[in-house]
């Protein structure tokens, strides 16, 4: 069974940071590329950030693009989003997510696996 557990999700204030982890079981990071949706009350998911299967590349979104860092760490099989400069429109619950063969493809047509989510809440 595969399950993907997303944790680091809580409140912070403008400006400041936060960090998710993504763990998966069930399946291994190293065959897919991951990354980060999140879906703010009232609008549509939308991606954020995802890394390849090797660590080696990443893709992101223009909205989080110099302030979110992807990264994965392939003992652990494990995938983290450093969240910095964080603002109040980053309000949402973050999706993890796994299943395609790329960042950029990821980004267009998310993988077939998700994990539950966890909230972030920025306030301003």
């Amino acid at each position: 069974q595969v399950r993907l557990t997303e944790t680091g999700g809580g409140s912070v204030q403008a400006g400041g940071s936060l960090s998710l982890s993504c763990q998966a079981s069930g399946v291994t990071f190293n065959d897919y590329a991951t990354g980060w949706f999140r879906q703010a009350p009232g609008k549509e998911r939308e991606f954020v950030a995802a890394v390849s299967w090797r660590g080696d590349s990443t893709y992101y979104s223009d909205s989080v693009k110099g302030r979110f860092t992807i990264s994965k760490n392939v003992a652990e099989n494990s995938v983290h989003l450093q969240m910095n400069m964080l603002k109040s429109e980053d309000t949402a619950v973050y999706y993890c997510n796994a299943g395609s063969p790329t960042p950029i493809r990821l980004a267009r047509t998310p993988g077939v696996y998700w994990g539950q989510g966890t909230q972030v809440t920025v306030s301003s």
